[in-house]
């Protein structure tokens, strides 16, 4: 018999369902080598001849190198062996100078154990010192890595971990204390259909969605810069009470012409990644909203340039073209923050935890602990010890990779070639 042409078997192996629970001979066929097109399809080819059936498989290549898995039954029909096979493969991977090895075993993979969970690691860089911390931290927790593959390569390194046997709120506990440790972002999600239907970006607009603090904008046009700046810092790090350090603030804005809004809304600068981050989110049908402490003067118009869904803020009184110094209508602050999101969640038909919210101060705290992920953005420690996640890039794209979504699919969406 030879092994290049081996006889046509008489009857169909035993089918696949048979594998659950029964020791079943498999073989694991690994191919290894320099990438190129057909390999994948010629290894099969090559298989095909026995009449085996497709198990499992799986395909990474790097840095053009490929290393592809199949995991197939053991011919038992029509007089083919196991070696006729081995012989065969083996001669098609060195025909194409590449490395075959081929692993005789039982059934399938081991069942994977309760509990699953996605976690994200951004780096920047991300370095080995890194990822052996991590994945050692998750090993402690009981957690098996089933699998690895990269989100993104820039403008940080982004990498996913899919992660069983053990619980999410558990294991984004330890993690969270790993990351402080190491300075890297790791954001921790269960696994799901539910993390592909978070249908609500909710975010915060000062120091998040855009660079600036709204207020001190305003005061730069009325000579109290440095005064409001102190009292919003003391703000944010939850010194200070939010409504009276608001109306204290604003008070030092009292005389000024309402022409100046136009000047402000001309010196906001929108965060790296911002317009990334909704135009993707948007075609990925994703509603998006803003809540924000500063004013409507400001969020209308980001709402109506960047194509948001909802906005909310405060509202700066004018009296005669002129600002009063106080606000009107309902106060925006750290509990409103958190009743706005139920209202856009309830608005845009989606539940709460399906839901994600984005900010970095002391009064978004209560946003991002009701939505369904909150995610900290360069935030006060504050904020990173009581959100979900936390993530201290300047990018604020990267909060894609923590539902999933790669940098490749983000580009191919823009009509982008790298």
């Amino acid at each position: 018999m030879s092994a290049s042409q081996p006889p046509q078997p008489s009857s169909s192996p035993e089918p696949l369902a048979s594998l659950q629970g029964r020791d079943t001979p498999t073989l694991l066929v690994k191919i290894f080598g320099k990438d190129r097109p057909g390999i994948t399809a010629g290894l099969f080819d090559t298989l095909a001849a026995y009449s085996v059936d497709v198990v499992d498989i799986e395909q990474v290549v790097t840095r053009g190198r490929i290393v592809l898995c199949a995991l197939v039954t053991a011919p038992t029909a029509g007089g083919t062996t196991e070696g006729d096979l081995r012989a065969t493969v083996h001669s098609w991977a060195e025909s194409l100078k590449l490395q075959a090895e081929i692993i005789s075993g039982t059934g399938d993979n081991r069942p994977r154990g309760d509990g699953r969970s996605h976690v994200t690691v951004l780096g920047h860089p991300l370095t080995a010192e890194s990822t052996a911390a991590i994945a050692a931290r998750i090993t402690s927790t009981g957690g098996n890595i089933d699998r690895i593959f990269r989100l993104a390569k820039y403008p940080v390194t982004a990498v996913e971990f899919a992660v069983s046997g053990t619980g999410t709120e558990a294991l984004r506990t330890a993690l969270a204390v790993e990351a402080a440790g190491i300075g890297v972002d790791v954001a921790v999600v269960s696994a799901g259909l539910s993390r592909r239907a978070q249908r609500l970006v909710v975010m915060d607009v000062d120091s998040t969605l855009i660079q600036d603090e709204v207020i001190e904008l305003f005061a730069a046009h009325a000579g109290c810069e440095g005064e409001v700046a102190e009292v919003t810092e003391r703000a944010m790090r939850g010194e200070l009470d939010f409504e009276q350090s608001l109306h204290a603030r604003v008070a030092l804005l009292a005389g000024l012409d309402v022409s100046v809004v136009d000047k402000v809304r001309s010196e906001v600068r929108l965060t790296p990644g911002a317009r990334t981050l909704i135009r993707t989110l948007k075609r990925l049908g994703y509603q998006v909203g803003v809540v924000s402490g500063g004013f409507t003067q400001v969020t209308d118009d980001l709402k109506e340039r960047l194509g948001l869904d909802f906005a909310s803020a405060n509202t700066l009184e004018v009296v005669d073209g002129k600002l009063t110094g106080r606000v009107t209508g309902e106060i925006v602050d750290r509990a409103g923050k958190a009743r706005l999101l139920r209202r856009f969640a309830s608005e845009a038909g989606v539940p709460l935890a399906q839901t994600v919210a984005i900010g970095d101060g002391a009064n978004d705290l209560d946003m991002l602990n009701t939505a369904g992920l909150g995610v900290a953005f360069n935030a006060k420690p504050v904020v990173r010890e009581a959100a979900h996640t936390a993530v201290n890039v300047p990018f604020l794209d990267t909060v894609l990779y923590l539902l999933g979504i790669t940098r490749e699919e983000v580009e191919a969406a823009d009509g982008l070639v790298e």
